[in-house]
């Protein structure tokens, strides 16, 4: 039992053990008659919003209140698509849809896990779902990782998006050569944002300060290296095809790394065979007299490395920055996309002044009650149920890993919407009213928090960013520190 302000007013948040669904008279004491059921969603991206919207859809009383550690909403669909690619970012309409149903809350600005631990949400709703998503970067685990000049990504994606926690990085583009570890669709979308022509990306809602940084790039060639062969990057064709299109460049591929492919394609799934056709016709084929032209005339180059593991990052001669990556030259054994990379033997020195890790995100453990693998970075689960925790369930990448598209966390959010409404209905959740938002904002209260940011909040926000990016004829010109944010809303 807590107990809030001078007046002594108490809220109970006393977690008891469910009683078993064949308990005397246990469906009947928890009947939505009574109360609607009171849910809560941690983390407000795309698996957040879409559980939310699963809920609401197919349960005509329920009541969803999301939460998010920033201000401001939309998770990777505002911090990690890429600036040109606004029409991926459309699913925000979808979103606040959603999020101005009346039986739904967005509570901004409240760190779980820190501002109020997952027991309290538990004790306060009858479900609880965990959608945070993957903050967090692999490390690369090679020497001189930590040398200047070396990044993930994922900071320098946050970066170029207005993600507050990177909005200092201050990445030095003054060198000749990136070098991208990994190849995914990450991976090539920092490979395009280096070396799209910033008056190409000056009508998007990249950030002004990226801007920047940008129009003084050096950087001419950027290599995207990775540990396997062509059939097994990670990448899709719509990504290649842009780079492969991107006005200024020319790619660079080495036909020594196809030979013998056109044979093993047959028996590939299509969209796998497709993309490696595409990649086999650039690195093999002759370009026509205008492509061969516009080529000839790039100033600025992207290749593929394959077959090649990050060992050590190179320091510059007074050891201050990174000024090269050492790589080991690998074989594949096995076949397709289960091949695994060893080591021949062989090294190779690659010179750069800029390395960016883009081998994967990882999800953190959120609090201690919540159970978490390590070494997959998810929280275990059954279908979005979390193993031996009634009543607490998870969607999205900290389900089932940092993989898949938006429509791919759409499915698997739906399936966890699906799997709580079945267990409600089934009587397996905790039964009698729970209080919702009003314990939490008690809570908040107590430890001298203020009120969390709403969406009609979020939409002054919003009105704002637009208002200021249409003097710089761009869609938006996102707010980037917090603390403005807030002042703005008169906190």
């Amino acid at each position: 039992r807590c107990w809030f302000g001078k007046w002594g007013a108490s809220v109970d948040l006393t977690f008891r053990p469910f009683p078993s669904p064949s308990h005397k008279g246990f469906r009947q004491r928890f009947s939505t008659q009574e109360q609607p059921p009171q849910i809560c969603v941690v983390g407000s991206g795309p698996a957040g919003f879409y559980t939310a919207q699963y809920l609401l859809k197919h349960h005509p009383r329920a009541h969803v209140d999301i939460y998010e550690k920033q201000p401001v909403p939309f998770g990777l669909v505002r911090f990690g698509v890429a600036p040109d690619h606004p029409e991926v970012k459309n699913v925000i309409n979808t979103f606040t849809q959603t999020a101005r149903s009346a039986r739904c809350a967005f509570r901004g600005n409240v760190v779980v896990g820190r501002d109020v631990a997952v027991p309290e949400l538990r004790a306060a709703y009858h479900a609880v779902v965990l959608s945070y998503g993957a903050e967090d970067h692999r490390a690369l685990e090679v020497p001189g990782e930590e040398l200047p000049g070396v990044f993930s990504a994922r900071a320098f994606v946050g970066w170029y998006n207005g993600l507050p926690e990177n909005r200092e990085l201050a990445p030095d583009l003054s060198c000749d050569t990136a070098v991208i570890l990994g190849q995914g669709n990450v991976a090539l979308d920092v490979a395009r944002i280096l070396l799209t022509p910033p008056e190409h990306l000056e009508k998007t809602d990249i950030t002004e300060a990226a801007l920047g940084v940008l129009r003084q790039s050096r950087v001419k060639t950027v290599w995207i290296v990775g540990r396997r062969g062509p059939l097994q990057v990670a990448f899709t064709i719509k990504e290649l095809r842009e780079m492969i299109q991107l006005p200024g460049t020319r790619p660079i591929l080495d036909p020594a790394d196809f030979l013998g492919l056109e044979d093993r394609i047959k028996e590939v799934p299509r969209p796998r065979k497709r993309l490696t056709e595409l990649l086999l016709r650039t690195a093999t084929e002759k370009p026509g007299a205008e492509e061969a032209a516009c080529q000839a005339l790039a100033s600025r180059a992207w290749g593929l490395r394959f077959f090649r593991s990050p060992q050590q990052v190179l320091p510059s001669p007074d050891g201050r920055r990174a000024a090269g990556i050492r790589l080991a030259v690998t074989r594949l054994e096995g076949v397709g996309e289960a091949a695994r990379a060893v080591p021949t033997g062989e090294m190779e020195d690659l010179p750069c002044g800029l390395v960016l890790s883009s081998v994967g995100y990882k999800s953190r453990p959120i609090d201690p009650s919540v159970p978490f693998d390590a070494k997959l970075g998810v929280i275990p689960n059954v279908e979005g149920r979390v193993v031996d925790v009634p009543g607490l369930y998870c969607s999205g990448w900290v389900k089932r890993g940092p993989t898949g598209v938006i429509a791919t966390t759409m499915t698997d959010s739906f399936l966890t919407g699906q799997m709580l409404l079945q267990d409600l209905k089934a009587g397996l959740l905790p039964p009698g009213p729970r209080p919702g938002y009003a314990a939490i904002k008690a809570l908040l209260s107590s430890r001298g928090l203020g009120p969390p940011v709403s969406f009609s909040d979020w939409e002054k926000l919003d009105a704002e960013e637009v208002s200021r990016g249409k003097d710089a004829g761009k869609p938006r010109e996102k707010l980037l520190d917090p603390q403005e944010m807030l002042g703005l809303l008169g906190r």
